[in-house]
């Protein structure tokens, strides 16, 4: 006996094949975790070159408190990060890009709801409870000096980058090459910079899957500079890879889901919420009118490693 496929599928096929949907990329999340974040943190990215102006708002919430026989990390703090991004195509060269952080680290408002959460369905609180509810600490010393220390609420900038991304295959799957530097303009003393010059190569690959999927794969290599804030600290190399879904059932609508890894540029703290690889889970939505989009995201530490307990993002680009 025939099996009978169902008439919503029927009609849903029909509907996608006589469709063209346009790919916008994965959901550009940065690593948010403090001492990660000023050492030209990756982030997925098409390997398609484009012309735009994004404004990406990212608010994070991050609690450690940590000690070894020479580091002591501390943190408890939320972290407010606007990236401004430009990217512009060289005819017959390559998308040259910038992007220009400011950012704020805070006591913040999200204890309360972060200690339901994890009650709720019984996730640890890596200790938060311990302290009182929306209180600012920042602190990281070596040796018994202190590295960095943050204060509470200051805005400032933070380390500036430059990209240059070239097409090396333009065909499915499509590839490219960036290069980044990012330069140390940013107070590296309360947290808001590296100090340092740091630079980077990232391989890019997206391959369709289907008329309405598009995968996204990158993998890259980090050289950061020292950390030069009260106390200079020599980093590593480090490395980073990721790969994202974007799934574009609908017209002017896109469900995205990723996932990125990064190895500590840290020297080896003893720590092992600091040296173990970090990973970053997002999942968002992207709504596109003509040539502008908007996206949320939410994004979780599955490892519990190099990055926040949680960080939520609302992104605006424009293409021209």
């Amino acid at each position: 006996m025939k099996k009978r496929v169902p008439l919503s599928i029927l009609i849903m096929l029909l509907f996608l094949a006589g469709k063209t949907f346009a790919f916008e990329g994965p959901l550009q999340v940065k690593n948010q975790f403090p001492l990660f974040l000023h050492i030209d943190a990756p982030y997925l990215e098409s390997a398609v070159t484009e012309n735009s102006f994004s404004a990406g708002l990212s608010h994070s919430s991050v609690y450690m408190t940590r000690n070894s026989a020479d580091w002591s990390v501390n943190l408890d703090m939320e972290i407010t990060e606007l990236d401004l991004r430009l990217k512009k195509i060289i005819p017959g060269l390559f998308e040259l890009g910038i992007e220009v952080p400011v950012l704020s680290a805070e006591s913040g408002f999200m204890d309360d709801f972060l200690d339901t959460y994890h009650r709720t369905f019984g996730f640890p609180d890596y200790g938060r409870s311990e302290r009182p509810s929306d209180s600012f600490l920042y602190e990281v010393r070596k040796n018994g000096a202190v590295v960095v220390s943050g204060r509470n609420g200051r805005i400032g900038i933070g380390d500036i980058r430059l990209t240059a991304k070239r097409e090396i295959r333009t065909i499915d799957p499509v590839i490219s090459l960036r290069a980044e530097v990012e330069f140390p303009t940013g107070d590296a003393g309360d947290g808001h910079g590296s100090g340092g010059l740091d630079t980077g190569f990232t391989l890019l690959a997206d391959k369709k899957i289907s008329q309405a999927f598009m995968s996204y794969w990158n993998a890259g290599i980090l050289f950061p500079g020292r950390l030069r804030a009260h106390e200079d600290v020599g980093l590593r190399t480090s490395y980073h890879a990721g790969a994202g879904i974007e799934a574009a059932l609908w017209k002017q609508v896109s469900l995205l889901g990723q996932i990125t890894f990064q190895t500590s540029p840290f020297p080896k703290t003893g720590i092992g919420s600091i040296d173990r690889v970090a990973a970053l889970l997002t999942f968002g939505a992207r709504y596109s009118p003509g040539k502008q989009s908007i996206e949320f995201s939410l994004t979780e530490d599955p490892n519990t490693a190099g990055a926040p307990d949680v960080i939520l993002n609302i992104s605006y680009k424009r293409r021209f």
